[in-house]
């Protein structure tokens, strides 16, 4: 913790079980410190309370350790430039949960205040959609989709796109399969 907010390093491998603190809470603490390091989770435990409870405390991907080498050192390039990342069973597992859940929730407001446009950005965004292929689709600039994206995490009040990707299913602006067209 003490290290992560003195050497401000841009991403931050974490493990879930660790002896003194587990890793949800150190990565609850060390956004709430106000890092602006984002948090990969590498686990062994394909649990989904764990990837729940760490996406929640501010986390920005969660992969498992059986992943390939290559497959990390792109993960971690992905995070280190703001984009979230799940592993694909994690990933189905996490929108079926949320699917499930009671509609509208504590995002539900700060999705109202979206403009048209942005909402169409999230609702891309939850169809797994980078920034070249909302740009392609809604014939707009990647600048410009940038710019859209960020105001969207902004009015959310969230880190990185998987939690506005949360947000758009809590808010139940979006449902599994709705996403992409």
């Amino acid at each position: 913790m003490r290290l992560a907010l003195e050497l401000a390093p841009d991403v931050i491998l974490m493990d879930v079980r660790m002896p003194e603190l587990d890793g949800i809470e150190a990565t609850r603490q060390i956004v709430a410190a106000g890092s602006a390091a984002r948090v990969l989770v590498l686990t062994t435990f394909d649990v989904d309370e764990y990837v729940h409870a760490a996406i929640r405390a501010g986390a920005s991907g969660f992969l498992l350790k059986d992943v390939r080498p290559l497959d990390l050192v792109e993960g971690i390039r992905l995070v280190a430039n703001g984009n979230a990342l799940l592993g694909p069973t994690v990933t189905r597992r996490l929108l079926e949960r949320f699917a499930d859940e009671q509609p509208p929730g504590q995002f539900a407001g700060a999705v109202a205040t979206l403009t048209e446009r942005e909402r169409e950005i999230l609702r891309l965004l939850a169809g797994g959609l980078s920034n070249a292929e909302l740009a392609e689709r809604l014939f707009l600039s990647e600048t410009t989709v940038k710019t859209h994206v960020s105001n969207v995490l902004r009015k959310l009040g969230v880190r990185d796109r998987v939690q506005a990707v949360i947000a758009a299913y809590d808010a139940g602006l979006v449902r599994p399969g709705s996403g992409r067209d």
